[in-house]
């Protein structure tokens, strides 16, 4: 977090948190709403394209790279899963389409391995579960925070997945789409290496994943 937003938290403490003027779609960009009506709608269905109607609820993309490197670098949560922007002195609560984070795909880590960036830019060291939706969306939790593979990325990444037997994890699930027991994946891309800090990659609806990895979806103003 910025230097001089951590000196307005301390300067102005009691300014009042706001919910409902930013949205983190599902591809990982930033989406303003100025009427402050983001928590009054649903969230749109994870992987459709935005579909803007009278009442503007899926809102205005940002074009300043400024202000989304200023977003990106002083987004996090509180204590209850939800997350947001610190706005100077001010907490802007996000309304989440798919997850905290939007996972891409970056260089090779090394050998055959494959890394993951947040869309803000962070490295993911560490990858803590996998969960894989009913509509077929990949899930990571990292060290950062829960993220969705994003869609572009999904197949070189399902690729790059391997159980701790060595069977590529798209294989596995031809063979088992809802397998019982939870399996158990070697790290990204480590398909013949030995099958150390092995992660469980589990199945759930897609309704379930807030819950699952501890996320409030769509924060509102408490009463």
């Amino acid at each position: 977090m910025d230097e001089n937003v951590i000196a307005a938290m301390a300067r102005w403490p009691n300014v009042p948190d706001v919910y409902g003027w930013l949205s983190l779609t599902a591809s990982g960009q930033w989406r303003l709403h100025p009427a402050g009506d983001a928590w009054q709608s649903p969230r749109p269905s994870v992987g459709t394209a935005p579909q803007l109607g009278h009442d503007g609820r899926t809102g205005e993309s940002i074009s300043s790279d400024q202000i989304i490197r200023f977003i990106d670098r002083n987004y996090t949560h509180d204590h209850q899963g939800r997350w947001f922007f610190q706005n100077g002195p001010q907490r802007v609560y996000v309304r989440l389409d798919a997850a905290p984070y939007i996972l891409l795909t970056g260089g090779s880590t090394g050998g055959d391995g494959l890394s993951l960036t947040t869309h803000t830019g962070l490295d993911v060291a560490t990858v803590q579960e996998w969960w894989l939706d009913d509509n077929g969306r990949l899930y990571a939790h990292t060290e950062h925070g829960p993220g969705l593979v994003a869609g572009r990325d999904l197949p070189s990444v399902l690729d790059a997945l391997y159980t701790t037997e060595g069977v590529n994890l798209m294989a596995a699930l031809e063979a088992d789409s809802t397998p019982s027991d939870t399996l158990t994946l070697r790290a990204l891309g480590a398909s013949t290496t030995p099958a150390a800090n092995a992660v469980p990659f589990r199945t759930c609806p897609a309704t379930d994943i807030p819950t699952r990895l501890g996320f409030v979806a769509n924060p509102h103003p408490e009463k």
